[in-house]
This record gives structure tokens, sequence and C-alpha cells, in this order.
């Protein structure tokens, strides 16, 4: 998942957050010897207008703008094939913000957001800007940012039409319109005018078909790049850059999918490696079919915290004063507007279960928002929608972007990494019986995941990389509770590369860069390989029903805020 939606979705109440995956590649030998092109090729930096700014959400300008004047902007030159160094090469854009205090200069920090398809090509000035509890670490290291082969300033290659995403957009009823849901775009579960909650397997067979023909189509525009997109090579693209930047060990701190390219590149590259923290751990495992089950199992059991804070405010939801009372309400509430939707004057598309399963399906922070329009849709009587449905789903059409808004996510560069290294199962029938099964097990939220697999019909070779325990210091962050990346695959990434386990005791994706609580250990293990604790807070569980976002917060899919830190897709 890529961090900078994802903060915009904490304050975003019902919004699908991204995914995280692995991906494979060749043997390190392959891209041990870095040849003549590993320098970096110094450049001006872009420079943005007042309008990309504004809709950047860059909150103070003078500030942006005197933070780009001192960061260093260049492209690194790499072989598209590290089997083929010698052939066609492509370029990859790097940025270097220098450190302030030169004297006690630690060295280079790389940094991404995740993805995959993830611009990291700002982070840099995002961690640095003033207020941000990850500031401090400008101090002593140069921040590296970059854009991932495929991605933003980088050669990249992007499918017509949006490719594989484009047909997952084309539109299920009840879900395309939705200004609120429009982060649901990229979850796969579209098929053309049917309801999430309606697909039968016809409608599945269907939505599969045509994701086999997109992934071929997309896979087809340019094989030979779209095949070089794998974690294995963004981990060889990011020791080009160390390389071209002199350093002769790199520290590295990555979030959601670069948690999965973090422990890569030390696999790759043992002893090229100073300190590295990940932050919401992705699986060792490349798989997307375990991928699915294990969040749609982590997104039942968060759900099941949020019934039981529903249950101690009766008085507020009225839904039940237990745990158990709620879940029975709520899963009647989905299959009531499952067989009955619900329509408003006031909304464009009709109201379904589907929208009372991702209600159902938020992180705390949004649990006295999401409690409210469960309500409100339950008491509902029509014929306009209650105001906080109303505000939540009726937000609108996101702004189009002004001319020279940088890219912060590929679509083509998400899809082809996820699929040049997806292990998994790909047929029809595995897919739909596991989505059936999750449906029964989960009868609220079961129906959020994917009834076909993403890569299905996907036609380029997987690549696999065989992570290892090579030493040299790792801080996993896993949080507890969260959905997007299941906290028991921080002990899984553990078993399979080492390194120390950093519990946050939290539901929020990435929220280890963002809390204050959790962000000053991440800054002092950087600077001085100690985090100080093994663990931390994280985002608090809201008091009660009166903690709602801020009037107006912006919804999935409206315009990314530059100002509240990135968090990964």
């Amino acid at each position: 998942m890529n961090l900078r939606r994802f903060l915009a979705a904490v304050t975003a109440p019902l919004a699908v957050l991204g995914t995280t995956t692995v991906a494979g590649s060749l043997p390190a030998q392959a891209s041990a010897q870095p040849g003549p092109l590993s320098t970096v090729k110094w450049k001006a930096c872009p420079e943005y207008s007042d309008q990309v700014l504004d809709w950047m959400g860059v909150r103070d300008k003078a500030w942006f703008r005197a933070t780009m004047a001192r960061m260093d902007c260049g492209t690194v030159e790499v072989p598209l094939n590290y089997a083929d160094p010698s052939g066609r090469s492509i370029s990859v854009a790097v940025t270097r913000l220098p450190a302030t205090d030169h004297a006690h200069r630690l060295g280079s920090l790389a940094v991404n957001p995740g993805g995959p398809g993830g611009s990291g090509y700002l982070m840099p000035i995002e961690l640095s800007q003033p207020g941000a509890p990850t500031a401090k670490l400008n101090e002593r290291y140069d921040l590296i940012g970059f854009d991932p082969r495929g991605v933003g300033y980088s050669t990249k290659v992007d499918c017509e039409a949006g490719g594989p995403a484009g047909v997952q957009a084309q539109g299920l009823a009840g879900l395309q319109g939705w200004a609120g849901l429009q982060g649901l775009q990229a979850q796969g579960v579209q098929a053309q005018g049917v309801s999430p909650s309606q697909i039968t397997e016809d409608d599945a067979r269907q939505m599969y078909d045509k994701q086999v023909q997109a992934n071929k189509d997309c896979a087809q525009a340019d094989p030979a790049f779209i095949g070089q997109l794998t974690t294995g090579n963004v981990a060889r693209d990011l020791d080009r850059i160390r390389i071209g930047l002199g350093e002769k060990k790199l520290s590295y701190l990555g979030v959601s999918w670069g948690s999965w390219l973090g422990p890569v590149y030390r696999s790759l590259f043992p002893g090229k490696v100073a300190r590295m923290w990940v932050d919401s751990v992705a699986p060792p495992d490349p798989r997307m079919d375990a991928f699915e089950a294990g969040r749609a199992k982590a997104t039942a059991m968060d759900f099941s915290r949020m019934a039981a804070w529903m249950a101690r405010f009766d008085d507020t939801y009225g839904f039940g004063t237990t745990p158990e009372q709620v879940e029975a309400a709520l899963a009647e509430l989905r299959r009531d507007f499952d067989a009955r939707p619900r329509t408003f004057t006031d909304l464009e598309r009709p109201v379904d279960g589907f929208v009372i399963a991702i209600s159902a399906a938020q992180p705390s922070v949004a649990w006295p928002l999401a409690a409210k329009v469960l309500a409100e849709l339950r008491d509902a009587t029509g014929p306009t929608a209650p105001p906080t449905v109303k505000e939540v789903l009726g937000g609108g059409e996101r702004t189009p972007p002004p001319a020279g808004v940088p890219e912060m996510d590929n679509s083509t560069a998400n899809q082809a990494i996820f699929c040049n290294g997806d292990g998994g199962a790909r047929d029809f029938d595995s897919a739909w019986a596991a989505y059936q099964d999750g449906l029964t097990r989960y009868p609220v939220t079961g129906v959020l995941s994917f009834p076909v697999p993403s890569c299905a019909g996907w036609p380029l070779p997987v690549e696999h990389i065989r992570l290892l325990h090579t030493g040299g210091s790792l801080q996993l962050s896993g949080h507890r509770y969260e959905s997007v990346s299941a906290y028991e695959w921080t002990g899984d990434m553990q078993d399979a590369v080492g390194g120390e386990v950093f519990t946050v005791e939290d539901d929020m994706h990435g929220s280890a860069l963002m809390e204050p609580g959790c962000a000053t250990h991440v800054v002092a293990y950087l600077d001085t390989g100690d985090p100080g604790a093994t663990g931390c807070q994280g985002v608090p569980v809201p008091t009660g029903p009166d903690e709602l976002p801020k009037a107006g917060a912006q919804l999935a899919g409206s315009q990314p805020q530059f100002g509240a830190m990135s968090a990964g897709r």
C-alpha cells in the first residue's frame, strides 16, 4: 500500500487501505558487479507551481521551496535486465536531502513509502517537514528518495487505459461514484454494473476473463520492460544508488511494500546495510492468495474490536451491549441492505450491504464516524440521506490535477511488481472457493475480499528470491491489530530474515512514522542503533463517540495532503 494515500484515509473514514506484497528475482551474484553506470547524474530539481503545491496539500510553500532548493536531484542509469548488464539501460530518479549537521553525519538513509508503485522522490521532504516526528532524521542523515523503476520520474511504461486497474475500476454499482469509496477501485472486486454484495459465480467468471485479458494486454505493452519490474530489480537499483552516492553501507526506512523491499535488499546485498527499520511488515511468502486470506482474517479480528468498542456506547449506537450482540446486529444489517438497498435522493447511488461492510472495516481512529454512519443507515427513513452519511458518501468528484503534478503512484508498476512476484494460485475455482469461504467465515466483512485473483492470466515469468539471515541491524515494527499488514506477518518475516520485533499497539498502517510516541523510537534507533524500547502504544483508540474526525475530512480518493505525513499504500 502506499503511505501517502493512507494518511489521507486516516481522516477519511470509509476507505479500504492498500496492499503490500512480495516479489522475486535472480541470484545475488548476477547483480554484484556495479559496472560503469553506477554514478548519479545530478541536475536541477523540478519546480512546482502554486497550483501544484495546493493540489498536493503543501501547507507551507515557503518552507517547501527552501527545502527543495537545498535538495539534490539526479538519475542513475541501471541495466533493465541485470542478467544482461550490457543490454538496454533505464533511468532511476534519485533525490538527496543533505544532513543539516554535517559534522556528525551518519551516512545516507534511503526511504520508501510503499506500493509497489509508490513514488519516494519527495519523501525526504515529507519526513523533514516542520512538526513531523521524523524531522530529526535529516540532522545526521542524507535522506535519499527515489522513484522505483516504472514510477514517476524514472523510466516507465503505462498500460493503455489504466491496464488491469482500469478493468477493475469499470464499475460496481454502489461503488463507482462514491467519492468516499474510490480507494476500493484497486481491489479487483469490480464487475460491470454489479454490486460487490451481489456477485454471482457467473459475474465472477466474467470478471476473471476480463482480468486475464487485461493482464495479457498490459504485459504485452512492453514485455521486456514490464517483465523486469520486480522487487529484486528495485533492490538492485537501490544498490546502484548506494554505489553512485559513494557509500560503503546504506541505512534504510521503508513502510508497507517497502518492508518487503528492505529485507530483499538485505538478502541480496549482505554487508551493505548499516541500519534498517521497516514498518507494517509484509509477509515473506510471495503468494497473493495467502496474502488475501491473511488480510481477510485480520480485518474480521479488528471488526470484533470495533464491535466491542461500540457495545460500550450502546446508549449512542443501539446495536447491543455485548460484542456478540453488535456483531450479530451488523451482520443482519448487511443482509438487510443487500436484500433492500436504500436509495436517497441526494446520493447518486443506492447504498447496499457493501457500504455496511466497509464501514465495519475501519481502523480505530474512524470508529466514531463509522459507527455513526451505521446507526444513521439503520434508522434512515429517507428520502434524503442522513447528515453523516451524506457527508461521507456525497463528497463529489476529485479535483483534476493541474499540469506538473508529480506522479505519486503508478498502477502499471503496482500490477507488474505484484504479479511478477506472485507464486500463489491464480485459477478461478480456487479464488471463488476462497471467496465463498470468506463470506461464510466473516459474515460482515468477508465481502471485502477479492472474488478473482488480480494476477489471473499474467503471462510473464514469476521470479523468486530466497530471503536470508544475513546478520546486521534490523527492526521490524508490526501493528498488533492492523488489517492491512497482519501482525502475524511480522513474526513470519523475523523467522525468514532475523532482526528484532517492535510491537505497535494499534491498528494503523504505517503509524510508526506518524505517531510521535512511536517515531521517537524510530529516530533513536536510526541515530544510535537502539530504539530504547520493544514497542509503543501507537494511535490511541477513541475514548468515546464524540471523537469524530474534523468536518470536511478527506475521503479516500480525494486530494492527498502533503502536509499530513505519508503512510503506506
